[in-house]
């Protein structure tokens, strides 16, 4: 299994991205297998993980046409600053 870590200093987030965010959220499980997701915001300070079966799952995910433009997006308007990190998760309890 693998964790996505998505972090982001917030720049100007408004109601268009809290509606991408709820639409991302949907599509990545119906469509490409996430198989769970948190995030939390405290400031302009945002974290989000999620977790995927497989890298190739996380791969397809990046891909997704509507993901593209929420990605570029976000660098225009949302985001200051992110960070994307991708671990594989060897043991858990």
């Amino acid at each position: 299994m693998y964790s996505l870590i998505f972090r982001a200093t917030l720049a100007n987030p408004g109601d268009d991205y809290l509606a991408m965010a709820a639409r991302l959220r949907t599509r990545a499980f119906e469509k490409y297998g996430c198989l769970d997701f948190s995030s939390v915001t405290e400031g302009d300070q945002e974290i989000a993980i999620s977790y995927w079966e497989t890298e190739q799952h996380i791969q397809n995910w990046r891909n997704d046409p509507e993901h593209k433009l929420a990605q570029a997006a976000g660098r225009e308007k949302w985001y200051r600053s992110f960070s994307v990190e991708v671990c594989e998760i060897t043991r858990s309890r």
